[in-house]
């Protein structure tokens, strides 16, 4: 109580002014390009973590299909040739705002997708691999996987799209000329959407 009765009159309305001028600032926008900058790292977290979930479940379905199709050398061989490429390859810092890089990482995973589906194309010439309880739970560990893929894609395009909707219009523009002259937009999968869809193989 004796410290409140030592503070001036001015001091108080000083804070007051303080709290009222830090409650306009966070309420005009000044913290929405990096809240949205955040967002959308995170999603792209989220999509890298999906395709490298994807990625490890390959090793083990090139086996199972091995140990029943041998002789589909050449499409077993097409999955570990796209798997290298996709895993293998070094991603930039800078990935999100690099048109090039962010195109090549796009395309060997879709190389990757196309090199799994026509490996699921060749199972159905195989009936005792279609029933073979090991198969089963890796393709639908797959399948469960290129769902997430789906959903993080989708998030990550929405966030992209906040974001760089954020940086072209007012108050976004000013605020990233005056405070965040290095935010650049970001890249977004630019697919046409049927590409990116799983083929239907029905067992």
């Amino acid at each position: 109580m004796l410290a409140l009765a030592r503070v001036r009159p001015g001091g108080v309305s000083r804070a007051i002014c303080l709290v009222l001028v830090g409650l306009a600032v966070a309420g005009c926008g000044i913290n929405t390009i990096p809240t949205l900058d955040e967002r959308a790292k995170a999603a792209w977290s989220e999509v890298l973590n999906q395709y490298q979930r994807r990625a490890d479940l390959i090793p083990n379905l090139v086996e199972t299909v091995k140990g029943f199709a041998e002789q589909e050398s050449k499409v077993l061989t097409d999955v570990v040739e796209a798997r290298a490429k996709a895993t293998q390859m070094q991603i930039p810092p800078d990935i999100l705002t690099n048109k090039e890089a962010f195109e090549k990482f796009q395309d060997a995973q879709n190389n990757l997708s196309g090199a799994l589906g026509r490996l699921l194309v060749v199972v159905e010439r195989y009936p005792d691999l279609k029933s073979n309880q090991n198969f089963l739970a890796l393709q639908s560990q797959l399948e469960g996987t290129e769902n997430r893929i789906a959903i993080s894609r989708r998030d990550y395009i929405t966030a992209v799209k906040d974001y760089n909707t954020e940086l072209r219009t007012i108050p976004g523009r000013w605020w990233r000329a005056l405070l965040y002259p290095d935010a650049e937009p970001m890249e977004n999968f630019s697919v046409a959407e049927e590409t990116t869809k799983v083929p239907e193989v029905k067992f």
